[in-house]
């Protein structure tokens, strides 16, 4: 089965319930969120009732709870030292209110050595990890997704080879994954174009039982350009029929596929354009078009 959406908001008022709603307006079955702003630490209590409405929504709307992602913070970087106690504390806490939503899986970057080489980058995002996941031994149900990078600056992950550093070092390895991130993998030099080949690789290396989500995303960079900028779907360099490839096959059935594609204009979301698009395996390259006359 295909399970499609989007990033989505979380805002104080509405919470969860807002979150289900703006997926619904999408046409998605699965959505991913942060649970507060991402560059920032403000964070509203969560209120189990919204939770609770959410929840029947999602049943009501044939969204399984099961599929629905968050995302870390971008402040959290376990590879900085200066930030290295911040980014442990509050990654802890993020993985706290992430249980108290009942979300399984929460998508992180590895983060960014600032200059301290790869090699110290992995070692701190290992022990920061290992201390998290001590942290809330008796607690936790989430899983966390490393995400795969564009190798943007000194980001950390932009090769399977480091992915798999960390994976190796943490200890409990039943709350550690991966996520894949198409314009990442493309601006980091993966072929996307035979993206059986990149699976036999990540298997041989990782194993693809590792992948729990995917960010579907085009790129406006070509292979290997280490840039990491978001494109529509089929507007950019990878395009509409090798990004629909990657989305229905078969070795990824069933595993979330969240649009992260900028918005038109800077103004209107593209997501329920998208995902039609997407589920009618039909590239419209009048899409933009489109989402400005109907905003």
């Amino acid at each position: 089965m295909l399970v499609i959406g989007s990033h989505v908001g979380f805002n104080k008022k509405t919470q969860l319930v807002g979150s289900v709603e703006e997926a619904i307006n999408y046409k998605a079955n699965t959505f991913m969120f942060y649970t507060g702003a991402p560059q920032n630490t403000a964070r509203s209590a969560i209120e189990d009732g919204l939770t609770l409405e959410a929840l029947t929504k999602m049943k009501e709307n044939n969204i399984d709870f099961s599929k629905v992602i968050v995302h870390a913070p971008y402040i959290i970087n376990l590879c900085n030292e200066e930030k290295f106690e911040f980014s442990v504390n509050f990654l802890t806490e993020e993985i706290q209110r992430v249980n108290l939503l009942g979300v399984k899986y929460m998508v992180l970057h590895p983060g960014s050595h600032v200059g301290l080489g790869i090699e110290k980058g992995i070692d701190n995002i290992i022990k920061g990890l290992n201390m998290v996941f001590q942290n809330v031994k008796d607690t936790n149900n989430v899983i966390i997704l490393l995400e795969t990078m564009a190798g943007k600056g000194t980001e950390v992950g932009s090769k399977l080879e480091e992915i798999k550093k960390i994976i190796d070092g943490v200890e409990n390895k039943e709350h550690i994954g991966v996520c894949l991130d198409t314009c990442h993998l493309n601006d980091a030099g993966y072929d996307m174009e035979n993206f059986d080949d990149f699976l036999n690789e990540f298997d041989s290396l990782i194993g693809i039982d590792k992948i729990y989500c995917i960010h579907i995303n085009d790129s406006k960079n070509i292979k290997s350009s280490h840039k990491d900028r978001h494109e529509n779907i089929g507007f950019g360099t990878i395009g509409f029929d090798n990004l629909i490839k990657i989305i229905y096959n078969d070795r990824l059935e069933n595993i979330p596929k969240i649009l992260e594609t900028p918005y038109v204009e800077k103004e209107y979301a593209p997501y329920k354009y998208e995902i039609e698009m997407i589920r009618k395996k039909e590239f419209n390259p009048n899409l933009i078009d489109l989402i400005i006359n109907n905003k």
